[in-house]
C-alpha cells in the first residue's frame, strides 16, 4: 500500500509536468480519490458531487477495457479532447491517474506529457 505522503509526492510531481495542467487526481480501483490537486487560479468545470461521479466513471470504464486486455493488450492511457478541456487517464497498478490540461496544447506536447506522467507516476509501483 502507498502511503498518502507518497501520493501527494507524486500528485505534486505529475503537476510540475506542464504548466497547462489544471488538475492532476489520483483514484483507486473503488473510485476514491486518494490524493488531488487543482490549479490554484482556476475553476473546476464540474460540481463537486459530478467530478466524484467522474472520478468513479472513470474506474467504470477502466473495467470495461480490461475487459479487451488478453486479445487486444493493456490499456496504456486514454486521451480525451473536449472542446474545453483535454482529460488523460493512465493506469499504475490499481489506480488511476487523472490529469486534465487546457486544450491548446499540441498532440506532440500531449505525447511527451503522457509519457512524463508515466515516469512520474512510477513511483506507485
Amino acid at each position: 500500500m502507498v502511503n498518502k505522503e507518497k501520493l501527494q509526492q507524486a500528485v505534486s510531481k505529475i503537476f510540475s509536468l506542464n504548466k497547462k495542467i489544471r488538475f492532476v487526481a489520483i483514484i483507486s480501483d473503488n473510485g476514491r480519490i486518494l490524493s488531488s490537486k487543482m490549479k490554484s487560479d482556476t475553476h473546476s468545470l464540474l460540481k463537486q458531487e459530478n467530478e466524484e461521479k467522474f472520478c468513479h466513471d472513470i474506474i467504470k470504464r477502466k473495467k470495461m477495457r480490461q475487459e479487451y486486455d488478453k486479445s487486444l493488450g493493456k490499456v496504456r492511457y486514454v486521451n480525451v479532447e473536449r472542446e474545453n478541456i483535454t482529460q488523460i487517464v493512465t493506469y499504475i497498478n490499481s489506480k488511476s491517474i487523472f490529469v486534465t490540461v487546457e486544450p491548446e496544447l499540441t498532440v506532440n506536447s500531449k505525447e511527451l506529457l503522457i509519457s512524463k506522467i508515466k515516469k512520474a507516476s512510477s513511483v506507485l509501483n
